[in-house]
């Protein structure tokens, strides 16, 4: 693609161009928070408590007189991390029960697909706190929780791909010249059926933003003062009323975020689509 055809297409595309900034701003205050606040997310100033949004507190402060924004973005880094890691505990798991379920068929695969058609049937967010409660709290349970409950969907895709590539002619050729099972699913059949996949991964990464914040709302998450997005939402639960950001602007953030995730994830199923055409 020429330079005038990739300016064309961004500038074709407004939204696109502001999710893609948002998801660059939360992923850089993620990983370099000092970027964007020298300020320490867990000391306050008990003089300056429930602040409201200022030149010097962007996000006002809270209850103990700590920065709201610091703590938004020192968060960013809790909350993609359980999120990154529910989406790789989905992928992982449930590709490759996908893979051995269409590749291999019979009893196996009616097995995990009928496995897979009782995890479809429970509701994700219930599935996920009883995941959750039985194995304790904390950010990585959580994520793991939340990874388990997107098994049965990576493995269906990745199933349906199978079935689909499996019965291709360069599949068939590289049997017919003596490859063995083993190489012809790892280099022929799994790199041909993981696009779907890896989209569908993107189209995930919203929704596992938004249940992971919900289960840290519920106080499922990382032990207080650590500052996830959810519980920065519970946290301001009881002061709606006379300090309306706490809660606010942390929802906000998980809201563009989702959003953001959201409109990449459309934009990249479209352009899949496209090639696959």
């Amino acid at each position: 693609m020429s330079r005038r055809a990739a300016a064309r297409f961004w500038l074709r595309r407004p939204g696109l161009v502001l999710a893609v900034a948002v998801l660059v701003l939360v992923l850089l205050s993620a990983f370099f928070p000092g970027l964007f606040t020298g300020r320490d997310p867990l000391s306050g100033v008990p003089a300056e408590r429930l602040q409201p949004p200022s030149l010097h507190h962007p996000f006002g402060t809270d209850q103990l007189g700590r920065d709201l924004f610091s703590r938004v973005v020192h968060g960013s880094a809790l909350s993609l991390k359980a999120t990154s890691l529910a989406v790789a505990v989905g992928l992982v798991a449930g590709s490759a029960l996908g893979l051995l379920a269409g590749y291999v068929g019979g009893l196996l695969d009616d097995v995990l697909m009928r496995i897979a058609d009782v995890l479809l049937a429970i509701p994700a967010l219930l599935l996920s706190l009883a995941l959750v409660t039985a194995l304790g709290f904390g950010t990585v349970k959580v994520a793991v929780a939340v990874g388990v409950t997107s098994v049965a969907s990576f493995a269906r895709i990745m199933r349906a791909e199978v079935l689909r590539v499996r019965e291709a002619t360069f599949v068939e050729a590289a049997r017919a010249s003596g490859s063995g099972p083993l190489p012809v699913l790892l280099r022929h059949v799994l790199p041909n059926a993981s696009g779907p996949v890896l989209v569908y991964a993107a189209v995930e990464f919203g929704t596992v933003v938004l249940a992971v914040s919900a289960l840290s709302f519920l106080g499922y998450g990382a032990e207080p003062p650590a500052p996830e997005w959810g519980s920065l939402v519970s946290g301001g639960r009881d002061y709606l009323a006379t300090a309306w950001w706490l809660t606010t602007l942390p929802g906000l953030t998980i809201a563009a975020t989702v959003l953001a995730a959201g409109r990449v994830s459309r934009a990249l199923d479209g352009e899949t689509e496209e090639i696959s055409r």
